[in-house]
């Protein structure tokens, strides 16, 4: 190996892979899509909010929509810790 390179190791092939994830948005579809399970449902003042499960994995979106929408749309999801 050259001098001054070194080697990826897992934490480094990990890091790039979180950093990866966050770039993409967070949206009800693409969890579904990673096959997250909606389990729960709850009212809030800033719309409807949706509980996603996978595994070890857990989050909550808020979703509007209006009468004249075509879809209901993310507003956005977190990850529930």
């Amino acid at each position: 190996m050259a001098p001054g390179v070194r080697r990826a190791t897992l934490g480094d092939l990990a890091a790039l892979s979180r950093a990866a994830i966050s770039d993409e948005a967070i949206t009800v579809q693409s969890l579904l899509e990673k096959q997250f399970a909606m389990v729960d449902a709850v009212t809030s003042p800033i719309g409807p909010g949706l509980f996603l499960h996978k595994e070890d994995q857990l989050f909550l979106c808020f979703v509007s929509e209006t009468p004249k929408s075509t879809t209901v749309a993310t507003r956005y999801c977190k990850p529930v810790r």
